[in-house]
């Protein structure tokens, strides 16, 4: 009869070891969430209060720079023309080169906080 014992005890031991990992497994899983999910976040608020900042900067000198422009040529609607081809321009090629650039940069950043082995 001892032996019984012995051996429920050590089953009854087992279920309980197995029970705690899978409940510290799935408390890791929603840390783990938690964690990417509030550094994807942050990072969309900072992108987005710094890129609305850069963006207002970009249009008053923009406006500034076609002003300027325009009194320098003598047309105001010119001076217009050139800076939105211009910047037209610059989307276009940042558009070509968004492959290169900006996904590599954000595929290796968004990989190394998600499979980082903290």
């Amino acid at each position: 009869m001892n032996i019984f014992d012995a051996l429920k005890s050590n089953s009854e031991e087992g279920v309980d070891a197995s029970k705690d990992y899978v409940n510290a497994s799935f408390e890791y899983g929603k840390l783990k969430i938690f964690q990417i999910l509030t550094y994807s976040l942050s990072a969309f608020a900072k992108l987005l209060l710094i890129g609305s900042l850069l963006c207002m900067g970009l249009i008053f000198m923009s406006v500034a720079g076609a002003i300027a422009l325009g009194n320098y040529l003598g047309n105001i609607a010119l001076g217009h023309l050139i800076v939105g081809l211009f910047l037209a321009f610059l989307g276009f090629i940042i558009y070509l080169l968004r492959k290169r650039f900006i996904d590599k940069k954000i595929i290796s950043e968004m990989s190394n906080q998600f499979f980082d082995s903290k």
